[in-house]
């Protein structure tokens, strides 16, 4: 685990303010009304229980959480939070009432209203918000549109005042006849990793339960949420059909004038900014409506800035709405604008049969764009791009850069059986068939394309969702797998005890939810086809030893060893993301929880991945000198996840 023992922040937006531990610790409340909270926590939670299971449970149980995780996590930040907490367990009650009478009337209901889904991640229930229109009630078999709002930093934003604030303050937005979505953004992390899929995820369970019109789906966000609106509209673009960020970071380097400060960063954390780094990716923007908002004096306005230039340098123009003489926040008749602006965009809808796709990506975990999907890169971390555009007649023209697999779906043909294509790419001819239901894929070998039934191989190959780097298994369900037996010397396995113990607190205080752990012999089906997170060593973990020899390094009592490099194993450890070689589908992590670090820097900007692949820690070096003091070797794997000459250094 990482987030901790790098010694980095977990970081803040506004770099004027002084580092701040997050979740921000809060105020004693007085004993009587612990007691008060606690009694009817119980009570509301034997409701649940006697429920047991329904699909609605979520809507219930987010009550629950929030005053549970504020009483445990220390979160009550005023004292008007303690008869929140009271009023948000009394609809918890309220709700499992009329749930255990075969009613759930708030699946009904306008204006503000809020809900909950369980995460595909860690199972645990994440709330949302909404903002219904009354009128909408009317429009039972009508498609809506749907408006996204990503919330800004806020270090004090508990669910007890995410929850009260999503029940009586209406969206800065509300176009008419438009539902929209407020994300809790698993708290405060510029909606990346765990806060990018809360995003989404909540959006699909949205979907679920209204009628969402796909082709008017807006996105918009302020400051942080400004920040999250860039890089989720830059890495889905095909889903928006616009895109209003407001005064968001856009990068990592320049927003923090890094190379200015010491110590320097790594030369791996450096190609890992382009996870989340927007201005490399502008293109992808060339088929959604984005409108940019910033104040003519606010310092965020730097970064709206930035992105005007990277798109101009991919022949687009950036529609740049500047709020005279305004600090951080929205003029109001500049906010009237791009209210305008965005709600033109979203009545003409989004076209998903667009004729040319732009898209660019460092990474196969950002691998789609409308009907153009890349599903092999020659290298990871370097620039790849497709520039697809549809002739008519079948024909389509293709120019690539760092892709060997490329898949087109989703092409508008007539109605029949069989259809021929001619495919140019990279001036390379070649006619295939399809019928109009099956994608088209092509498989580059050298310098030469060909047409392919299928883009499945035999040898391990990075693969969308399959690529790493270590955070990459934390976006997708994971399970912790504890060591059972002694470790191979006493230092690892004091070292792995605390490691652990830190990952599972750091996942709970900054994604708010909790982990998953589970002894080998108590794993689950889904479990096992979940990405497994092996603590401990091949004698303390028994899954670690069955896998060992299937993996890149060799550990024993003595040393490790990668390649022709080795260290002792009584002082170093190994960390590593590669396939599970009982489940090629999915992860094993070895030792490391999420990467980035729990505080100390003043801004999401950098809150990012802080490993590659693989790397070997000193577990002698503190936890604030770890990067890059403790960090003996570290690498990416190769495109079939092996070890390069290239990819590891010191």
């Amino acid at each position: 685990m990482f987030f901790r023992n790098f010694g980095l922040a977990l970081i803040l937006f506004t770099i004027s303010l002084p580092a701040a531990k997050a979740p921000q610790a809060g105020i004693s409340i007085p004993p009587h009304d612990r007691l008060t909270l606690n009694a009817e926590l119980k009570s509301l939670k034997a409701k649940i229980d006697e429920i047991g299971e329904h699909t609605l449970l979520p809507d219930i149980i987010i009550f629950h959480n929030a005053v549970r995780y504020a009483l445990d996590d220390n979160m009550f930040y005023k004292p008007e939070d303690v008869p929140n907490a009271k009023h948000l367990l009394s609809l918890g009650h309220q709700r499992a009432d009329q749930l255990k009478a075969g009613k759930h009337p708030w699946t009904k209901e306008t204006g503000l209203v809020v809900r909950g889904y369980k995460s595909s991640l860690d199972d645990s229930v994440i709330p949302y918000g909404l903002d219904i229109p009354p009128e909408l009630s009317q429009q039972i078999n009508k498609n809506k549109r749907l408006d996204i709002w990503l919330h800004g930093r806020n270090n004090t934003l508990s669910e007890i005042r995410f929850l009260t604030e999503r029940l009586k303050k209406r969206s800065q937005f509300r176009p008419q006849n438009t539902i929209v979505l407020h994300p809790y953004g698993r708290f405060c992390n510029a909606y990346k990793f765990a806060g990018e899929k809360d995003v989404m995820e909540s959006l699909q369970h949205v979907k679920s339960q209204y009628s969402i019109d796909n082709e008017r789906i807006a996105l918009r966000g302020f400051s942080m949420g400004g920040a999250g609106a860039w890089h989720l509209g830059a890495h889905y673009a095909d889903q928006w059909t616009a895109v209003a960020p407001g005064a968001g970071f856009v990068d990592t380097a320049k927003y923090q004038d890094i190379f200015k400060k010491e110590p320097k960063p790594t030369w791996w954390e450096q190609k890992l900014w382009k996870l989340y780094d927007v201005p490399p990716i502008a293109g992808n923007f060339l088929n959604t409506t984005t409108v940019a908002y910033s104040g003519e004096i606010d310092k965020q306005k730097a970064a709206a800035d930035l992105m005007a230039l990277a798109f101009k340098r991919e022949g687009m123009k950036l529609t740049h709405i500047i709020g005279p003489k305004t600090g951080h926040k929205y003029e109001p008749k500049a906010k009237e604008k791009v209210s305008r602006l965005v709600d033109a965009a979203v009545s003409e809808g989004n076209n998903a049969y667009a004729s040319k796709v732009q898209f660019t990506t460092h990474t196969l975990r950002y691998n789609r764009m409308k009907w153009v999907s890349v599903h092999g890169l020659t290298q990871h971390w370097k620039e790849a791009r497709v520039e697809a555009e549809h002739l008519g007649n079948y024909q389509f023209r293709i120019k690539t850069q760092n892709v060997t697999k490329l898949i087109l779906g989703k092409l508008k043909v007539p109605n029949q059986d069989t259809t021929k294509y001619t495919i140019t790419i990279d001036n390379q001819k070649l006619v295939t068939k399809s019928d109009r239901h099956a994608p088209l894929m092509f498989l580059r070998t050298g310098t030469r394309w060909e047409a392919v039934k299928s883009l499945a191989l035999n040898n391990l190959a990075k693969t969308p969702g399959l690529q790493g780097p270590v955070d990459d298994a934390f976006l997708s369900r994971f399970v912790f797998v504890p060591p059972n037996a002694d470790p191979i010397n006493k230092s690892t396995g004091e070292w792995v005890q605390q490691e652990m113990k830190d990952a599972i607190s750091q996942w709970h205080r900054q994604f708010r939810g909790n982990v998953i752990i589970k002894n080998v012999n108590e794993l689950t089906a889904l479990d096992r086809d979940s990405n497994l997170i092996l603590w401990g060593d091949p004698k303390s973990n028994p899954l670690i030893a069955k896998v060992a020899g299937q993996l890149p390094v060799e550990w024993n009592e003595k040393s490790i060893r990668i390649k022709n490099k080795s260290w002792p194993s009584d002082r170093f450890v190994p960390v590593l993301i590669y396939p599970n070689p009982m489940n090629h589908r999915r992860y094993i992590v070895i030792n490391s929880g999420f990467t980035f670090s729990e505080f100390g820097h003043m801004s999401n900007s950098m809150q990012n991945a802080k490993l590659p692949d693989y790397a070997v820690l000193d577990m002698r070096v503190p936890i604030a000198e770890r990067i890059p003091k403790g960090v003996a070797h570290a690498g990416f794997f190769g495109e079939n996840w092996q070890l390069t000459e290239t990819e590891g250094n010191d």
